[in-house]
């Protein structure tokens, strides 16, 4: 049986999510990627630190899911970043990396809607 988590993780884990948001929104509205400014944006950062010092309050709690969901996606994004890059070294692969980066952008802003939407429904992510 899972625990109840306290209002103020449940808050925590909404905060995360906006800033995560945060940082991929800047990568859509200015002339960075999504994923660059996710990932380089100093709210995800931020949000990815918080995850790992709060993870411990949120063990035997359906947030536990969303804190694994958010800190999978950061890393995730960043290997398919170096992924991209290692294209662009080879000149042949820059096309590759253009597409590379905006899938992988697209699938950021996917994650973190579809975790902002289970968490208002107070449901686990499930297990990727």
């Amino acid at each position: 049986m899972q625990q109840v988590p306290a209002a103020n993780l449940v808050q925590l884990t909404y905060l995360i999510y906006g800033l995560h948001l945060f940082s991929a929104a800047n990568g859509v509205l200015t002339s960075a990627f999504v994923v660059t400014a996710f990932l380089s944006g100093w709210p995800s950062v931020l949000a990815v630190v918080l995850n790992y010092v709060k993870r411990d309050a949120t063990r035997g709690t359906y947030l536990e899911s969303h804190f694994r969901w958010q800190i999978r996606t950061f890393w995730f994004a960043l290997l398919w970043l170096v992924v991209g890059a290692i294209l662009v070294i080879t000149i042949i692969g820059i096309p590759l990396a253009w597409i590379l980066v905006v899938v992988v952008g697209l699938w950021v802003l996917y994650r973190m809607t579809r975790g902002v939407f289970r968490l208002m429904d107070q449901e686990a992510m499930p297990l990727d």
